[in-house]
């Protein structure tokens, strides 16, 4: 007997099934723990290699390459232009995730996707970061994020999908930050 797998939107849809009841039977099994190794190369360039991560209860050893990202500064803001600048990359992770959770969430509901594309945008005023108006804030004032959707579900269903996003609730919500400087 010949059997398919169930896909929607990319997702496999049984797995997904299987996932959330395993979770569900053991809480544990939910806890994921990410990380990164960032190296300051010079200017605003550095380079962080991912690799590992801990997730359903065990330190996760199914990739075989470690992926590396750059992060660098525009000539007008005092960099070479290697790689994108961070809040670029905040920007990627966020309409990538967004979009993702949209896809997944929609797949385990029976929502047909068809085609998603997204544009993002954020401010930046660099009064905050150059210290010279302690009134404005450091980072974005704000995000704008359009995703254009072909499917039947409805637009407010499909944001509510979106809004699952794990990078959504790091953004909008306040994260704890610790930071440690270790001298040499």
């Amino acid at each position: 007997m010949i059997t398919t797998a169930n896909i929607k939107n990319g997702v496999n849809v049984d797995q997904l099934v299987e996932t959330i009841g395993a979770v569900q039977t053991n809480p544990e099994l939910a806890k994921f723990q990410f990380r990164a190794k960032n190296n300051w190369i010079d200017g605003g360039h550095c380079v962080s290699n991912i690799k590992g991560f801990y997730g359903v209860g065990a330190e996760d050893e199914s990739r075989q390459e470690t992926f590396s990202l750059e992060c660098s500064h525009p000539q007008v803001l005092l960099g070479q232009d290697e790689a994108p600048t961070p809040p670029e990359v905040v920007l990627h992770a966020l309409s990538s995730c967004l979009t993702g959770a949209m896809v997944y969430h929609a797949a385990a509901n029976g929502i047909d996707i068809e085609s998603a594309e997204s544009n993002i945008k954020g401010g930046v005023d660099l009064h905050g970061f150059l210290g010279l108006d302690p009134e404005v804030r450091m980072g974005f004032d704000g995000i704008k994020f359009t995703l254009k959707v072909k499917s039947d579900a409805s637009a407010e269903q499909l944001e509510q999908l979106a809004k699952f996003s794990p990078v959504f609730d790091m953004i909008t919500n306040p994260t704890p930050v610790s930071i440690e400087i270790v001298k040499e």
